[in-house]
């Protein structure tokens, strides 16, 4: 996230005034409609006023603040994103302050700079304010829900968010001091030829530096970046737990919540052993899992940008997720299955 604070030379529009300035901030050319977005989603102030109207006119002397999300700002929206519903089933733990649920995959956790766009954050509190007017026939306002932690559009799992504003600093505070944590499963893709180097038991610690490497206006990737580069700590812990053969997948839901059969036939598969794998983040950087798996050679399957092999989805599953509960201090374990033959 960057922001910035620009004063106004001369009387100008807003979004004049910006399409001018936010590519020399950026180094990148910005378009029109992206520029629109930005304004709309309210994530520019005039004078320490939130101002949602491109056309607005800034007079000599006034102070824009623009506040930027590089990847939400040039994202452009896939044509896969799944239509989406939350139901009972797909709630894991609710109670009057916090629910964890468990997110499909193709489908955003929350709103980019796509305003129509849908998305998990979204599609809870849909189902919630629904089942709110069950009891409460005239409700008009739809209930808070906050938005603690992330995960990829296309990594399905467990999930956690906010019923109550009350408990925001609590759930803030144990994803930044690492009491809350994770657990995915991923499976990746390793040349039969070099299986033999990742045996079911084997263990793995990748720890290295991260930073962004892809140009702005490009996808955004991750890798390796020295810190004097800017680069953020950044250590996972692996384990192998099965190998899983081809023909036991084929036709197989891998995920409950996916149903995707592997592509049939296909030659590349063939030369490949496919490994489920268990792995524990101790750090939260975007795409850690993802970047140290292809660090290691062996990328998830369907994580094209990282070198994974073509599939439908990325393999990757958000399974448990363990913390200390904002109010009791309990210590819980909240779980997703994964289903793999």
């Amino acid at each position: 996230m960057k922001s910035f604070n620009i004063k106004v030379a001369s009387s100008i529009s807003l979004n004049e005034f910006l399409r001018a300035e936010l590519p020399r901030l950026l180094g990148t050319e910005v378009s029109n409609s992206k520029i629109r977005r930005l304004i709309v989603a309210g994530s520019v102030s005039v004078g320490g006023r939130q101002i949602r109207l491109p056309g607005f006119n800034l007079r000599a002397g006034s102070e824009v603040s623009v506040l930027i999300d590089e990847e939400k700002l040039f994202f452009e929206k896939q044509p896969d994103d799944i239509n989406y519903e939350l139901t009972p089933k797909d709630i894991l733990f609710e109670d009057e302050n916090i629910i964890v649920v468990n997110k499909p995959t193709h489908f955003p956790t929350e709103a980019g700079m796509v305003g129509s766009r849908d998305n998990l954050h979204a599609a809870i509190i849909r189902f919630l304010f629904e089942r709110q007017k069950i009891e409460h026939p005239n409700a008009k306002n739809p209930p808070y829900l906050g938005i603690m932690h992330r995960l990829d559009r296309d990594t399905s799992g467990v999930i956690l968010f906010t019923k109550n504003r009350s408990v925001n600093a609590a759930c803030h505070e144990m994803f930044e001091s690492h009491t809350a944590h994770k657990v995915y499963n991923a499976v990746v893709a390793v040349k039969s030829s070099e299986a033999a180097k990742f045996p079911v038991g084997k263990k793995i610690t990748v720890d290295f530096p991260m930073g962004r490497i892809s140009p702005k206006g490009q996808a955004a990737k991750w890798g390796k970046v020295s810190e004097k580069n800017g680069g953020l700590s950044s250590r996972t812990e692996f384990e192998v737990l099965k190998e899983i053969k081809i023909d036991k997948m084929q036709g197989v839901a891998p995920f409950n919540l996916c149903q995707v059969p592997f592509s049939q036939g296909s030659a590349s598969f063939r030369d490949f052993t496919f490994l489920l794998l268990k792995c524990s983040p101790l750090t939260g950087r975007t795409h850690q899992i993802r970047v140290h798996l292809a660090f290691l050679g062996i990328p998830i399957l369907g994580d094209s940008l990282y070198g994974g092999l073509d599939y439908e989805r990325i393999m990757l599953h958000a399974e448990s997720l363990t913390f200390p509960h904002p109010v009791s201090g309990k210590i819980m374990t909240v779980e997703s299955s994964f289903k793999c033959n």
